[in-house]
């Protein structure tokens, strides 16, 4: 199967690869054999990653990208093409959250969620798939999505509209895109346990949602490898707007 999954020869960028699920994204796509653009604001973090994929025989380039700033996001796709040529793998990974009761979310972070999970996916997308056609690849876009896109999860609901519509959004680009050879998927996680969130599994809070979960129990990062490699490789050719949700059941109660 790993020869199957084979990424060598093979450039994937990596948006939000500072923390959690994108630096895992990153590390898998670049274990793979894929050359990694791992792409995010806080570019210190970027390059500890770096030192760690190389280290381990991998190559990474670290590039600052602000998805909600269409120029950061323009010049951040030509300096990877530049630097490790097409890209033939987008991880649109990059998101944001502002837990409130939806009688209490501001303007400010209404924007704040939409601005990154929706907004900054769509341009992302739009300059990465746009550069793939004009170089003649046969692309593989994967969105992240989440459980949250299918189902209310408590003081979530701007952040599960944004994933919501990023679902959508995913379906439209594999239907319109498919004609230049460009596969579009999402994957939806459910809880998954990451440095951000591990302190929050101990409180009485986190300890009532684990059992309420189908196992009572959280993912791990690597839970989502197999999705990710899936879809990132050649033999994703026949897969095109899929929504994967790699959530242990959650989204079936």
């Amino acid at each position: 199967m790993s020869a199957l999954l084979d990424l060598s020869g093979m450039t994937a960028l990596v948006t939000g690869a500072s923390s959690g699920l994108g630096e895992r994204f990153a590390t898998v796509l670049a274990g793979a054999g894929a050359r990694v653009a791992i792409a995010a604001r806080r570019t210190e973090r970027l390059e500890a990653l770096q030192a760690r994929i190389e280290e381990a025989g991998g190559r990474a380039l670290p590039v600052r990208m602000d998805v909600t700033d269409l120029q950061s996001i323009a010049d951040a796709v030509a300096h990877v093409e530049t630097e490790l040529g097409p890209i033939h793998v987008l991880v649109n990974n990059s998101g944001v959250s502002a837990p409130k009761r939806m009688t209490e979310v501001t303007e400010e972070d209404y924007d704040f969620v939409m601005d990154t999970n929706l907004k900054g996916a769509f341009f992302v997308a739009k300059e990465v798939a746009a550069q793939m056609i004009r170089h003649g690849v046969k692309g593989r876009i994967i969105n992240i999505a989440s459980v949250a896109a299918h189902k209310y999860l408590g003081l979530l609901g701007v952040y599960g509209m944004s994933k919501s519509a990023v679902v959508y959004m995913t379906q439209a680009m594999a239907a319109e895109w498919v004609r230049n050879d460009i596969n579009t998927n999402a994957i939806c996680p459910g809880y998954i346990e990451t440095e951000m969130n591990r302190d929050h599994w101990e409180t009485e809070g986190g300890r009532k949602l684990m059992a309420m979960l189908p196992r009572k129990r959280v993912g791990d990062v690597g839970d989502l490898d197999g999705a990710l490699l899936l879809l990132a490789s050649p033999q994703s050719h026949f897969i095109n707007g899929a929504v994967i949700n790699v959530d242990d059941g959650m989204s079936c109660l």
